[in-house]
C-alpha cells in the first residue's frame, strides 16, 4: 500500500507491468460493433484487431440490462435519443450473466480465449455506482442500495438506484463478481465506470483480493482523482484532453491542450499514466448520434490521432474509428459499425495510418516511457510542439490541430536535416540563423514527428 503521508504528486504512482505503457487499447461497444451486436460476431473480428496491432479490448457492459419499460427510471439521454429502448448497458439487472442481446457465457469465454490466442487481453467494464430498478438482489437483500429515512429507494440524476457501499454484504457481493469473471473467463482487469464515485477503500481492497488470482491484473479508471494510482489503479481517463481538443477544433486554440495535460499531470502521482482517446461511447452518445469524422474529417482526426500516439499514457481506439466510420452511432440502439469502409479509399488509409501508428508505439520505447516536455514557441494558437525524452533518445513532435495553414519558431536542438522521420504530413521545417531555430510551415492538420 502506498505511503500517504507524502503530498500524492510528491509521490510516484504504482508499479505496473511493463508492457502497458506500450500498448494500444481498443474499446468494443457491442451493440454497434457489428450487425449482430453479439459477442460471436465480434469474436469473428478480433483478428482484424490483431491485424490493426491492438493489444488491449475494452468490452462495454455485457451484463443482463434492466428492461423495465418505466420512463421515470430511465436516464436523460435514454429518453432524448428517441429509440424507446429500455435496456440500456449501463443500467444493470444481473451482474453474474450475459444478456441474452448478446449471447451466452459460451460465447464470452470464446471471446476471451480467442483474443488471447491473438496476444489481446480483455478488460471488462464494471458499473458498480448504480444498478437497475429490477436488480436480482434488491428482493432479498434490500439494504444493498441505498435508502432515505422513508426506505425508499435513492436515485441518482440517471434515475437508476444506487448502490450502498456501508453494506458489508454488498461490497463481499461485487468483489466476489470480480473475482468470478477473472476465474472463469481468464479477464485481464476492469475499467471502473464512474470511478470518482466508488469508495477508493472498496477499490483498493479489490485489488489486493484480485492481485492474488491474477498478479498482472489492469485496473482503468474513468475518472480524475488524484489517489487513484498510488495502488488501486494503473490508468485514469484524461478528460482535459477531449474538452480541450474540442476546443481547439471550435476556433479555441491549441494553448489549452497543453496548459490541461499540465495542470493535471502536475496534481498527480509522479509517473501517472493516462489513456488517449478521440471517440468512446460516451462521446459517441452525447453528439447525437454523429461520428467525430462528420465534424473534423479525415485530416483533422489523423492530426489528432497523431497526438493521442505520441503523448505519453495509452492510445485508444474505438469501435470503427480504424476505418472512419461514419455510420449513426446510439447506445441505445444497433447502428453498426460500416465495415464496408474498409474497402474505400479513405478506410484503406485510415486503416494503414493506424497501423503504423500502432506499430510505431510499440517499437519506439521513447513514446512509451519517455519523458513529455512541452516547448514554447511562436504560435501555440494553432500549433502543439513538444518532445519525448528517454535515455539520450528525443522525439520531436508538432502538430497544426487547426484546418488553417500555420507557421511557428521552435528553438529545436539537434534538428540537422539527418534526423529520422517517424511521419511527416503537410509540414516544411529550415533553419533560422545559426542559434538552432526553425522556421516550421504546416498545412492544414499539418504533423512531424521525427527522432533528433
Amino acid at each position: 500500500m502506498p505511503d500517504k503521508s507524502l503530498k500524492i504528486n510528491q509521490a510516484c504512482a504504482r508499479e505496473t507491468v511493463p508492457w502497458l505503457t506500450k500498448s494500444v487499447m481498443y474499446q468494443i461497444f457491442l451493440r454497434s460493433f457489428t450487425p449482430e451486436g453479439t459477442l460471436a460476431a465480434a469474436t469473428k473480428k478480433l483478428p482484424q484487431l490483431a491485424e490493426l496491432g491492438v493489444d488491449v479490448v475494452y468490452l462495454c457492459p455485457f451484463f443482463v440490462q434492466d428492461d423495465d419499460p418505466r420512463t421515470e427510471g430511465w436516464s436523460p439521454r435514454q429518453k432524448i435519443s428517441g429509440l424507446n429502448n429500455p435496456k440500456n448497458p449501463y443500467r444493470i439487472k444481473d451482474y453474474y450473466n450475459v444478456d441474452p442481446e448478446h449471447g451466452t457465457d459460451s460465447d464470452l469465454r470464446e471471446f476471451v480465449e480467442t483474443a488471447h490466442r491473438l496476444k489481446i487481453r480483455v478488460i471488462f467494464d464494471i458499473v458498480f455506482l448504480h444498478c437497475g430498478p429490477n436488480a436480482v438482489f434488491i428482493e432479498e437483500h434490500p439494504d444493498y442500495v441505498q435508502r432515505d429515512k422513508n426506505g425508499e429507494t435513492v436515485c441518482n440524476h440517471y434515475g437508476f438506484p444506487l448502490i450502498n457501499f456501508e453494506s458489508d454484504g454488498l461490497r463481499e457481493y461485487l468483489w466476489k463478481n470480480l473475482e468470478y469473471w477473472i476465474e472463469n473467463f481468464s479477464v485481464d482487469g476492469y475499467r471502473v465506470d464512474v470511478a470518482d464515485q466508488i469508495p477508493l477503500d472498496f477499490m483498493e481492497k479489490a485489488r489486493t483480493r484480485l492481485e492474488k488470482l491474477k498478479p498482472d491484473v489492469i485496473m482503468l479508471a474513468e475518472g480524475k482523482k488524484i489517489e487513484h494510482q498510488l495502488f488501486a489503479y494503473d490508468l485514469n481517463y484524461m478528460f482535459p484532453l477531449h474538452g480541450a481538443l474540442i476546443g481547439c477544433f471550435n476556433g479555441g486554440g491549441a494553448a489549452p491542450l497543453r496548459r490541461d495535460n499540465e495542470v493535471m499531470s502536475a496534481h498527480f502521482p509522479r509517473g501517472a499514466r493516462f489513456i488517449r482517446y478521440l471517440d468512446n461511447h460516451d462521446l459517441a452518445n452525447e453528439s447525437r448520434f454523429n461520428r467525430i469524422e462528420d465534424a473534423w474529417k479525415v485530416d483533422g482526426v489523423d492530426a489528432a490521432l497523431v497526438m493521442t500516439f505520441t503523448l505519453d499514457g495509452m492510445p485508444m481506439l474505438y469501435n470503427g474509428q480504424e476505418v472512419a466510420d461514419r455510420s449513426t452511432h446510439s447506445i441505445y440502439g444497433n447502428f453498426p459499425v460500416q465495415w464496408e469502409r474498409l474497402k474505400t479509399p479513405e478506410g484503406k488509409q485510415r486503416f494503414a495510418f493506424c497501423q503504423k501508428l500502432c506499430r510505431m508505439r510499440h517499437e519506439e520505447s521513447v513514446l512509451a516511457n519517455g519523458e513529455t516536455i512541452w516547448l514554447d514557441h511562436s504560435n501555440e494558437k494553432q500549433v502543439l510542439a513538444f518532445t519525448r525524452e528517454l535515455e539520450g533518445k528525443k522525439f520531436l513532435v508538432v502538430i497544426n490541430l487547426t484546418k488553417e495553414t500555420a507557421e511557428t519558431v521552435l528553438q529545436v536542438d539537434g534538428l540537422s536535416g539527418t534526423g529520422r522521420e517517424i511521419l511527416r504530413h503537410g509540414v516544411e521545417y529550415a533553419p533560422v540563423g545559426r542559434n538552432g531555430k526553425f522556421k516550421f510551415s504546416f498545412g492544414r492538420f499539418g504533423y512531424l514527428a521525427i527522432e533528433l
